[in-house]
């Protein structure tokens, strides 16, 4: 075929605008951009929370205790100790026990109790009894470690069981146990504003002492003593998390926190043996 037989291929080019822009108005403008800075901050808080939570696991968790000193022939009982991340600083939840109770009425406490025989463990306790006394629910607690055990004042077994939950929990305390239900900085348990010591003598007759705190509530206006072993799970717990030291005597030794913590704890559990036989 010759060239002159070819035939031509026409290309049409269309030519599309892009569609006409609306002037944004300044009202609109600046609801979109204050939308946008809120949704920023809230992001910015959300990372924040999860850092602060993710370093104070992390930490909890090299004291883990697990079931290491469940076999000791003591009486059981537990405590859950409900952390939570609220204004970018960590809390930690009590209980106000009731004045209908006969042991220890009107005292400040972690939620918890006695183990019962249903109980698989210490968690088990603790969670059971958590949501007997303010309502919480055991799929609302994120269960991170059990820390080193106490001997409260009838010679029970105390296992600390520490959780995180969240801000927005609400508090629905039972009447017959709880009287009140409030919320402490954590920090405030190694830079307190009111402190004191309670002199004490341990089963076996040795003098020691406990801690005692004042803190003045800001939203009761009104002012709650945590003393005793309460006390102690929370100056513990706040050494755990800060690694600081804090601004009064402790019984530890800060750079071997584990061993003279569990050493202080083996010579409470002896001495609890040794007044018991001293009296037979």
């Amino acid at each position: 075929m010759s060239a002159s037989q070819t035939n031509a291929t026409t290309i049409t080019f269309f030519i599309v605008s892009p569609p006409e822009e609306k002037p944004v108005c300044g009202l609109t403008a600046a609801l979109g951009w204050v939308g946008k800075m809120a949704a920023l901050r809230d992001a910015e808080d959300e990372r924040g929370s999860r850092s602060i939570k993710d370093k104070a696991k992390i930490s909890l968790r090299k004291y883990d205790v697990g079931n290491k000193f469940s076999h000791l022939p003591l009486a059981k009982a537990s405590v859950l100790m409900p952390l939570m991340v609220k204004d970018g600083k960590l809390y930690v939840l009590f209980t106000v026990r009731s004045m209908k109770l006969r042991r220890s009425p009107g005292e400040v406490c972690f939620p918890g109790g006695k183990s019962e025989p249903t109980d698989r463990d210490e968690i088990a306790t603790a969670l059971r009894e958590a949501k007997e006394e303010v309502g919480l629910h055991p799929e609302q607690v994120e269960v991170i470690c059990r820390l080193l055990p106490g001997i409260d004042k009838v010679g029970s077994l105390v296992t600390p069981v520490v959780g995180f939950i969240e801000d927005t929990f609400q508090a629905r305390p039972n009447p017959d146990e709880v009287s009140d239900v409030f919320l402490v900085p954590l920090e405030y348990f190694i830079d307190p504003l009111k402190y004191m010591t309670v002199p004490y003598k341990r089963a076996n007759g040795v003098a020691s002492w406990l801690h005692s705190f004042v803190y003045d509530d800001p939203e009761r206006k009104t002012s709650l003593r945590i003393w005793g072993l309460t006390a102690h799970f929370a100056v513990f717990l706040a050494l755990v998390i800060f690694e600081k030291k804090p601004t009064f005597d402790i019984q530890y030794d800060l750079d071997n926190l584990i061993s003279s913590s569990e050493k202080n704890f083996m010579e409470e559990y002896m001495s609890l043996y040794e007044g018991r036989s001293s009296k037979l």
